[in-house]
């Protein structure tokens, strides 16, 4: 089937209705058994209790040295684009008549970065996870994984981790949020999971500060009709493999190339599975500008702007732009050097993805000189808020000028 821009809605692929109370449940439970609860969650959900593995060099997990290049090529890049990040971001200082101002950004001083296991060992997680914070100057960074597949820890070791802990789902999150005797309580938790992770996450944000709750990753293809259309059913297809609710969508104002589109889907035994499970789908746009509005609505984790007639400044709400058809969604995943922790499900509207600067405390400072005309300001306000020891601690100021 293909859809219009107006007829088009996001589907829901799976009912979590049930998890929101689970992990509610779950979480409670460990709030007052503390670490007994962790344990008894793990080797229930994961099959062994949670452990701290030591990480060693990086050069002694003996990886294959393809992989090893790949690795520190990908570390490399995430690490040059995090530096200049913060470095876009500095430290201001400015003087008036009455003192000087200004703000400087500090560190947070212990994150933990929840590292998926699943079906995959997510070695670019670590990397996109942990190095930020390292960049950023986080003095302790915890890596949580259920996973201990040797390139994984090589990636956590090479990417900076301070303790890597074996502990995956839920209990993670809690164990970092609640501290346990396998890390102590951190100031923020990043990095995606399953639904129970990322439930955990929403439901804990009020005890500690998080990147984003992540739904299922999607993806955004608006297509002119000149990319091969192989290329971009590839992406389409590829976006799948991070998950049973991951969503591809690709939009076009050309039905007869739309029509050819479906026609390859349905040639390919993993895209005919998907298309009929509605995670690849195709929409028609009346023409480009249509296909722009679209996209703003959707407000896609990924997009991929393959449309010549679109400009990308037309576009104002994605996680990232991927701009051309050499520029697959699959390479930013892995190390083209922007972050692919990404926010989903219509967040990228009001939220942006992680960053060196999501490390990073903004702290105020000021010194008042001679502030004569500004406590006589200040107390007016006072006194119409009717707060009578704000006025009166400015008045003795004003007095002694």
């Amino acid at each position: 089937m293909i859809y219009t821009t107006q007829n088009w809605q996001r589907p829901i692929l799976s009912d979590n209705a049930d998890i929101s109370r689970r992990v509610a449940d779950l979480l409670r439970t460990i709030e007052t058994d503390g670490d007994a609860a962790i344990i008894a969650a793990s080797q229930k959900f994961d099959g062994f209790a949670p452990e701290i593995i030591t990480l060693q060099p990086f050069d002694s997990y003996g990886l294959a040295p393809e992989l090893a290049a790949a690795i520190r090529t990908a570390a490399h890049r995430i690490e040059r684009f995090a530096r200049a990040q913060r470095a876009a971001f500095t430290d201001i200082e400015f003087e008036d008549e009455y003192g000087r101002y200004g703000h400087r950004a500090v560190p947070l001083e212990r994150i933990a970065a929840y590292v998926p296991g699943g079906r995959f060992p997510l070695i670019s997680t670590a990397l996109m996870t942990l190095i930020p914070a390292r960049v950023a100057g986080v003095a302790e960074r915890v890596a949580l994984s259920p996973s201990v597949n040797p390139a994984l820890l090589a990636a956590a070791s090479l990417a900076g981790a301070t303790r890597f802990v074996r502990i995956g789902g839920a209990q993670a999150i809690a164990a970092a949020t609640f501290g346990s005797q396998w890390s102590p309580a951190v100031d923020m938790i990043v990095g995606p999971g399953n639904a129970y992770v990322a439930e955990a996450k929403a439901q804990l944000q009020t005890h500690v500060r998080i990147d984003t709750v992540a739904g299922p990753s999607e993806v955004l293809i608006l297509a002119d009709g000149n990319a091969p259309i192989s290329w971009l059913i590839e992406d389409a297809i590829a976006q799948s493999e991070h998950g049973p609710d991951a969503l591809a969508v690709i939009v076009a104002s050309v039905r007869e190339w739309l029509t050819r589109a479906e026609q390859a889907l349905l040639a390919n035994a993993d895209g005919a599975a998907l298309f009929a499970r509605q995670q690849i789908q195709l929409v028609l746009a009346n023409d480009s500008n249509d296909a722009a509005a679209f996209s703003n609505r959707f407000a896609p984790e990924h997009l991929m702007l393959c449309d010549a007639a679109i400009a990308p400044n037309q576009l104002r709400h994605y996680g990232a732009m991927f701009i051309g058809a050499r520029s697959p969604v699959a390479l930013g995943d892995y190390l083209s050097g922007p972050n692919h922790t990404l926010p989903t499900a219509g967040a990228a509207r009001r939220s942006s993805g992680l960053s060196v600067l999501d490390f990073l405390r903004v702290q105020t400072v000021q010194t008042i000189a001679k502030g004569l005309p500004l406590y006589q300001a200040a107390t007016v306000l006072a006194d119409a808020e009717g707060l009578v020891h704000h006025a009166e601690s400015l008045r003795l100021r004003t007095k002694a000028e």
